[in-house]
């Protein structure tokens, strides 16, 4: 990846284009990180760095977090994440990664905590529909139902769905739009949702994916069949 930053997810608004649509976007607070880590390919076998964000007290860290922090000669961060970037031999310890490393049109992928919704059932959790309702269904309209397991292979398969914990696992959203930056507030406006709640803890980096621009340029075809080529 070429780029990366940690954030905060601030909430959603909406903001007017010049011709004047609505825009829904999600404010981010990102940066500014300091670099509290180098990782190069002579030690550690690959090339990255670890950032900082969010600085915090120090009774609120562990022993260990302190040392690695003081090691680096930076201040308390509360937030660390490593990032495999292109440019990490460029980056040395302390310095500091602000949100202006994004400009508006770019496209952005954005990793978060989905928000946990507890325990939840089949229908709930995995758009499985109710059972029959007529002729003794019983109360268990929104139960599982037979699983199909026979004496052989007498168990349930991995993978099957079920009721269980839902959310409050990790989710990336590919390929937003940048939509605003100020970089004297420290925040980036992405459009649409991201996973997590108000307040929790994001990371952004340029997108995986690979936009083709669109070939606006018209021809005129050769078949005759075609209006375009009859003129």
């Amino acid at each position: 990846m070429n780029k990366a930053i940690i954030g905060k997810k601030v909430g959603m608004t909406q903001i007017f284009d010049e011709a004047g649509k609505v825009i829904p976007v999600t404010v981010i607070e990102a940066g500014p990180c300091v670099v509290v880590q180098k990782k190069t390919v002579d030690k550690e076998g690959y090339s990255a760095v670890q950032l900082g964000f969010q600085d915090v007290e120090e009774r609120k860290l562990t022993r260990p977090e302190i040392g690695h922090l003081k090691k680096a000669g930076v201040p308390m961060k509360r937030v660390l994440k490593e990032f495999k970037l292109e440019n990490a031999d460029s980056l040395n310890v302390g310095d500091e990664v602000k949100v202006d490393i994004f400009a508006e049109g770019e496209k952005v992928d954005v990793t978060g905590i989905s928000r946990g919704k507890g325990y939840a059932g089949v229908i709930k959790r995995w758009n499985a529909r109710r059972t029959p309702e007529s002729h003794g269904g019983g109360p268990v309209h929104r139960h599982a139902g037979s699983m199909g397991a026979n004496s052989n292979p007498s168990r349930i398969f991995k993978g099957k769905i079920g009721a269980g914990h839902m959310g409050a696992e990790q989710v990336t959203v590919l390929n937003l739009d940048v939509v605003k930056v100020d970089p004297e507030l420290n925040m980036i406006a992405v459009r649409g949702a991201i996973p997590g709640a108000k307040g929790s803890i994001v990371y952004i980096r340029n997108t995986v994916k690979k936009n083709r621009v669109k070939n606006t340029v018209q021809t005129v075809s050769t078949n005759p069949q075609k209006k375009s080529a009859r003129g």
